[in-house]
Order: C-alpha cells, then structure tokens, then sequence
C-alpha cells in the first residue's frame, strides 16, 4: 500500500512515556514473535521499545489515512473495560463505526445477517412513531421499547455501515481474536495495539504498546483519529477542487459556442425558362416520322409427316 507520510500529526517520545505506553506484560506472558519490539526486562516485566512503537504509529497514521481519503470506512473494536469509553468518544469525533460491546459473531463473515437486524431496528423506530403504536397494549409497547434498546446498545453504533469496512481497529487481539479472524478471512486490513503477550504477525500494520492502560490506549487511537480527520479534509477539498474544475470546463464550452459563427444560408438563383421556345411533348411526338409496318405474309399449315402411313390424297389419285 502506498502511503505518504507528510502533514501527518506526530506522537513525541515524552508522550508514549508519560502514558506508559512502553510497559509489557509478565515474561512467563510473552510470545516470542514480539522479541523484535522489546527493548529490555525489569523486574519480571516486559519494556517495549518506545522508537519501534514510534515508526509502527506513523506508518499505521499514513494508511488510515489513505484508506479514509479513497471514501472507505474504518471499524473500531474494543470491548474491554478500559478502552470503552475512549474508543466510542474517537470513534463517534471522526464519524467511524465502532463496537464496544459484545462482538457479534459473524458480523464480518455474515455481514448480511447483521444488516437485517440494522433494518429491524429502523422498522421499530417507523413503528415508534406510528399512529398505530398507541393503540397497542401497554405490555406489546414494553415489549418493543426493550428490544430496541437491545439492538441499539449492540448495533446501535454500526447503524451507518451500509457495506463492509476497508479495514478494522482492535485493541487486545487476545480478547478479539474472533474479530481478527473474520478480517483474516475475508482479507481485511488490520490495524491493532500489539501487547507483549499477542502475536503481531497476525496484524497488517501492529502498534507495539500497552493494551491495557487507558492513558495508552488514548494516546495511540488519538493519533489514528487525527489522521483519519486528516484524510476526510483532503477527500472534501479534492472533491471541491473538481467539482470547480467541472464548472470551468462548462463555462468554457459555453463561451466557444457563443463564439463560433453561424454559417448564413446563400440564396439560390433560380433560373427563367421561356415556355415559348419549350415546345410540349405532344407537338414533339407527332413532328417525328412514325416508321412503317410491315406486312405479315401468311404461311400454309402443312401437316406433319408420319413415317410409315402415307396421305389420304395420294391413295385416292392412285
């Protein structure tokens, strides 16, 4: 994927620390395909390499961003406590789907499933505000009341995804791992926060930080976010930038129309005939010397002659 990095709102070093981004998990925790991303062991504990996590951020900033300027969407996931609140709070600023509650199963793999539950919960809101809805029994309207507020609190935050997403956010892959899957299997990009404990060869583009700090994961979706926000401004001034361009265009047409000269029809000289010397076609004919018939000369009918028989005449002279 080609990726540019200018304009892209950077994350200091201070502030990956200061937000503890760089603490692991345990060792007897670790998963050996994030050796490359540790950087030493304290006390039994991990210490990531906050230049690594630097580089990763930038380069998973400069995607999002494309992906977001080609028109595309990005779906955030994070169920775990800490990440709630501050994913919904991004996610809802930069107008992304997200979902921090249960992961529905399939809502990838069997997206037109879930797009019907979508569509049931519009249907009760028609029906909500139907005359029709206050002449059913109170129990029947307690009855809808709570499963709409079922559908929204698990739905309620992808109602606006009308096709699958470009690409997905995970915070803790351990505890999404159904989510990863999906995306895996219908060749989705991966954006995720990369713990100590996780395998990053899982993920497109993995952030080596603490998944489990709400100050870290803050830090790193605030960065995502500015450069999705990035990506949306250049798309509406692209879109702008052409739509002035078509406008251009027809105004030049226009005025080449105008300028272009009419061609004036030139009269046709019609030419006088004198009838008197035309003489009529009738005068013509009988001027002409009509040819002579020819006679006919009659011929005699002879009658054909029949081999062996002779004619009636010569018996008779006989």
């Amino acid at each position: 994927m080609n990726v540019n990095k200018k304009n892209m709102s950077k994350v200091t070093f201070e502030e990956l620390l200061d937000a503890g981004c760089h603490f692991g998990h345990l060792r007897r925790k670790w998963n050996p395909a994030m050796a490359q991303y540790i950087f030493m062991e304290k006390n039994g504990i991990h210490i990531l390499d906050l230049n690594k996590t630097l580089v990763k951020l930038e380069e998973a900033c400069a995607a999002a961003k494309q992906i977001v300027k080609s028109g595309r969407k990005i779906l955030f996931v994070a169920t775990k406590k800490q990440a709630k609140d501050t994913i919904a709070e991004f996610a809802k600023s930069v107008n992304m789907p997200y979902v921090t509650e249960r992961w529905p199963g399939g809502m990838l793999t069997n997206f037109f499933t879930i797009r019907k539950a979508v569509k049931k919960m519009s249907d009760i809101d028609r029906l909500m505000t139907s005359p029709q809805f206050d002449n059913l029994a109170k129990r029947e309207k307690l009855q809808i009341q709570r499963e709409r507020a079922k559908l929204e609190k698990n739905l309620g935050s992808i109602s606006d995804l009308s096709r699958l997403p470009a690409a997905v956010f995970i915070v803790d892959i351990l505890k999404e791992h159904i989510a990863v899957a999906e995306a895996r299997r219908l060749n989705i990009t991966t954006f995720a926060i990369v713990d100590t404990n996780s395998n990053p060869n899982l993920i497109d583009f993995p952030v080596p930080a603490n998944d489990d700090a709400s100050k870290s994961i803050a830090v790193i979706v605030k960065a995502i976010c500015e450069a999705i926000a990035e990506g949306a401004t250049e798309r509406k001034l692209d879109k702008e930038a052409q739509e002035e361009d078509t406008t251009d265009e027809i105004e030049e047409t226009d005025i080449l129309i105008d300028e272009e000269e009419v061609p004036v029809p030139v009269p046709i000289k019609e030419e006088v005939v004198d009838l008197k010397s035309v003489k009529k076609v009738k005068d013509v004919a009988s001027d002409e010397e009509t040819p002579a018939k020819r006679k006919r000369i009659p011929t005699k009918k002879t009658p054909a002659k029949i081999p062996g028989k002779t004619p009636a005449k010569s018996i008779a002279k006989k």
